[in-house]
Order: C-alpha cells, then sequence, then structure tokens
C-alpha cells in the first residue's frame, strides 16, 4: 500500500468510520437536497473543502465549550474522551448528510439527533438546569460552528476560491434550516447579524474547568504517534482562526506571529497533503451524479 492511499484510508476511517454511506448521496434521482443547493454555491465549497473544515472544526469546539451549559451537556452526557473517533464520526456524517445528502437522509439525520437530544439534560456545575434541545443553547452551537467553518474555508481555501463578503451571507442563510430543523430559534442569516449575536451573547461565555480539560484532551488526541502530531498542528492553526476574545476566556497565549508565520504555513502543508491523499470527493460525486439524474416519470 502506498504513502497515498495509507493517507486516504486512515482519513477515510477517522473521519467517516470506513464506509461513506454513499447511499446517502446517490438518490433518489433529481432529489435537490435538504439546501437546494448545488456545485459553486457557498454550503457547498466550504462544506466540501477538507483543510477548512477540519481546522474549523476544531476551532468549533473550543468556541463551542465557551458556553457552560452547552459544555455541561456535552461533559456530563457525551463518550467524547472514551470514543472521540465515534463522536467525530458521527459530527462529520451529520455534517456531510444535511449537507451533500437526499433531502430523506437529511431528515432522518435530524430526527436522530433530535431524538438524541431530548434525553440529554441535567443541572451544570453552576446550579443551572440545561437541556440540549433548548432553543437558545441550539442557536449557539449552530453560530460557534458555522463560524469557524466559514473562517477555516476563508483562511485555507485557494485565494480565488475564497467567498465574496455576499456570498458569506449567502452561506450563513443556506445552512440556518439545519439548525431550525433542530429546533434553534432567531438564527442569524448573514455576518453582520452574525458578529451582533455574538457581541450579544459574549457575557454569558466563559471557560469552565470542562472547558479547559475538553482543549487539554482535543490538544492531545490522536491513536498513534502522527496522528497526534498532526491533530497538535491543525489544533495549532484552529488558535488562529478563534476571536481575541475566545482566546483570552480559554487562557491561549500563542503569540501573533506564531500563528500567521508557523501555525498557518504547517497547516497548510498537512492541509494539502490530506486533500491530495483524497483525491475527488466520492461524496461530493454521488450527489452532483444525483442532482444530475432525471427523475423517473409516472406511468
Amino acid at each position: 500500500m502506498g504513502l497515498r492511499t495509507r493517507i486516504a484510508e486512515e482519513l477515510k476511517a477517522t473521519v467517516h468510520g470506513g464506509d461513506l454511506k454513499l447511499e446517502r448521496y446517490e438518490g433518489p434521482a433529481g432529489d435537490p437536497g435538504l439546501l437546494g443547493i448545488v456545485p459553486g454555491d457557498p454550503a457547498w465549497q466550504v462544506h466540501g473543502h477538507p483543510t477548512g473544515m477540519l481546522i474549523g472544526g476544531f476551532a468549533a469546539l473550543m468556541l463551542q465549550s465557551l458556553h457552560p451549559l452547552a459544555m455541561a451537556g456535552v461533559d456530563q452526557h457525551s463518550d467524547f474522551r472514551s470514543d472521540p473517533v465515534g463522536r467525530l464520526i458521527g459530527t462529520a456524517r451529520f455534517v456531510t448528510t444535511t449537507t451533500f445528502g437526499s433531502a430523506p437522509a437529511a431528515h432522518e439525520a435530524i430526527a436522530l439527533v433530535r431524538r438524541i437530544h431530548t434525553r440529554v439534560r441535567g443541572t451544570a456545575p453552576d446550579g443551572r438546569p440545561y437541556r440540549a434541545d433548548d432553543p437558545e443553547l441550539l442557536t449557539w452551537v449552530h453560530i460557534a460552528e458555522v463560524r469557524c467553518f466559514l473562517a477555516g474555508y476563508q483562511t485555507y481555501a485557494p485565494q480565488r476560491l475564497r467567498l465574496t463578503p455576499a456570498e458569506c451571507d449567502a452561506y450563513y442563510r443556506q445552512v440556518a434550516p439545519v439548525a431550525e430543523m433542530l429546533g434553534a430559534e432567531k438564527v442569524p442569516c448573514n455576518a453582520q447579524e452574525v458578529e451582533r449575536y455574538l457581541d450579544h451573547i459574549r457575557p454569558q461565555l466563559r471557560a469552565t474547568r470542562a472547558a479547559s480539560d475538553s482543549v487539554r484532551f482535543l490538544r492531545g488526541f490522536g491513536r498513534t504517534g502522527h496522528e497526534r502530531l498532526v491533530v497538535r498542528m491543525l489544533m495549532n492553526a484552529a488558535v488562529g482562526l478563534l476571536p481575541d476574545w475566545g482566546r483570552t476566556e480559554l487562557g491561549i497565549r500563542r503569540p501573533a506571529a506564531a500563528r500567521s508565520c508557523w501555525d498557518r504555513p504547517v497547516a497548510t502543508v498537512v492541509g494539502r497533503t490530506i486533500e491530495w491523499a483524497r483525491g475527488p470527493s466520492e461524496i461530493q460525486a454521488a450527489a452532483q451524479r444525483r442532482l444530475a439524474s432525471v427523475p423517473p416519470v409516472d406511468a
């Protein structure tokens, strides 16, 4: 097995569990998918860029951890410590299915998450009750996630492919239905609304002990030495995607020079290696075949 194949197989196993489940993307013929997007649309571009999504995903986990109630739910109910790869696979499948999958597959994924959320409830260390289906928490988790995905794309996609301000607004509009179907309310749908939302929620955010523990866990994540090295490099790059106040809250003191002159170039090389090994996306190719297929004509 050559180097390219080994990297591709390891990536597929870590992110997708070894099975891409292409049946979620292949049909039914002509199905527009949940978001109704096509190749070239902002959501397709952002969610189809592996480097931006990997680094943005790590940044999203760090940013999401700053909400004490959201972090309490993860800390008390998630199996991320005992099965971090399983959680990564579940998250990746949800994003790819709702973005590139057929509408029935996307609705099935959303219904599963909604059922799980009904069982996630409890009391945070500060005494406040929480529940995972709280519309406000769902909005926070969504905005922290897509804000970081977009930042990852805008940083690591080739310059000529990066989105214009109008396309960034379109991206937020295109992905909002997923959050709304999960139960989120008043979901910001453009960049200005996202920034206003973050300014509004900032007083509620702080790094709890669980948040700090989760960041330390992420930095040491990996089943092998080389996997841990790659994760450490991607995590360093993810720190650069956080807003300044997010790094401050998490107590991360990584100089701007290190972030721009070391972390970003190193992550760019790692990302291009991953993209080279993966080759053209089988998931996106399956989705394109579905979109291009002609639905059967009823007799």
